[in-house]
């Protein structure tokens, strides 16, 4: 594996402009948990440092957001990060520099079309998040990420995103002074490639389901649908 992947990892860093001291942390953040199940000599997977980018990325976002909006609020800054670190965000990013074509998984994955899932995609750029930090530093995965956030901000990313969590409860507090809350109903596929059903609930009552591949997915399109019946009629007792 590692002959064959050396020069798609040499060109992988010349796109995002970083040169790898350890070559192996960068080898580990392409490296889907179907190739580890596939290949006997390969040991570890991405999800540690899917894990750890995803930390490092909040916390970025995060201080760009807090040094540059000055003038926001805590609770339009919070809806801002959200639309930048989505998963159709991360997504984004992860296709502007073709990074499902230099991941290592498993056949099944890759001829169903792994390559460009959007979940994938998305797990797979909070990992070489995580392997830019553990490898050049804070410094490096700052700028990289940021240069991003600066790409995802230009081309309208905020006014784009809804974050439906967001405005569900927004609706609620302003139409019953209420809250409302999530639970995950359903959990079913392999670890690496699960699938959620969770519930937003109401007053102890289930209004509606939605499904996804990560949590965070499920619950925000069952808001999405609770927010789209409780805006054509009052549907809450």
């Amino acid at each position: 594996m590692m002959k064959s992947s050396n020069r798609s990892l040499e060109s992988l860093q010349q796109k995002i402009g970083i040169k790898f001291d350890n070559i192996n942390t960068l080898l580990t953040a392409l490296t889907h948990p179907t190739y580890v199940f596939e290949k006997r000599n390969v040991r570890e997977h991405n999800q540690r440092l899917e894990f750890l980018g995803d930390a490092v990325l909040g916390m970025i976002v995060a201080e760009f957001l807090y040094k540059n909006y000055p003038n926001k609020s805590e609770g339009d800054l919070t809806k801002l990060r959200a639309s930048l670190v989505c998963e159709s965000s991360l997504a984004k990013n992860a296709r502007r520099i073709d990074l499902g074509d230099y991941l290592f998984m498993g056949k099944g994955e890759d001829i169903s079309g792994g390559r460009q899932r959007q979940s994938i995609l998305a797990d797979s750029y909070e990992a070489l998040v995580g392997a830019i930090y553990l490898d050049r530093g804070l410094d490096a995965a700052r700028s990289f990420v940021v240069r991003d956030l600066k790409t995802l901000l230009n081309e309208g990313v905020e006014s784009t995103f809804k974050d439906y969590k967001t405005l569900l409860q927004e609706l609620v507090q302003k139409k019953y002074n209420e809250n409302v809350s999530y639970s995950i109903l359903e959990e079913s596929g392999p670890d690496h490639d699960k699938n959620f059903v969770a519930g937003v609930f109401f007053k102890g009552k289930l209004l509606t389901k939605g499904s996804g591949k990560s949590k965070k997915e499920a619950e925000q399109e069952a808001a999405k649908y609770a927010y789209s019946i409780l805006m054509d009629k009052d549907n809450v007792n």
